[in-house]
């Protein structure tokens, strides 16, 4: 079995909307030192495989077919084995 730590970040030059909202919000309230906030998501999940070969195809496949949006978004992720209880 392997923990996944995944993160999905918008594309380079894809408008963020919530990132822009945000960041405005903040210099609002006078935080006017905080530049290139880029909000995304965080993802962590168990796979129940038994090689790390196998579980980085897993990994692959659900985030191209589901997780993250390859047309606008990036993503990386990390994978650890867990103890066997």
């Amino acid at each position: 079995m392997f923990r996944v730590e995944l993160k999905i970040m918008p594309r380079k030059g894809i408008l963020n909307p919530e990132s822009s909202t945000v960041t405005r919000a903040l210099k609002a309230m006078g935080y006017d030192k905080v530049k290139g906030l880029e909000i995304g998501k965080f993802m962590e999940f168990v796979v129940n495989l038994d090689d790390v070969k196998t579980a980085e195809a897993y990994v692959e496949e659900i985030c191209k077919r589901l997780l993250a949006n390859p047309v606008i978004e990036d993503y990386i992720y990390e994978i650890f084995p867990l103890e066997e209880e």
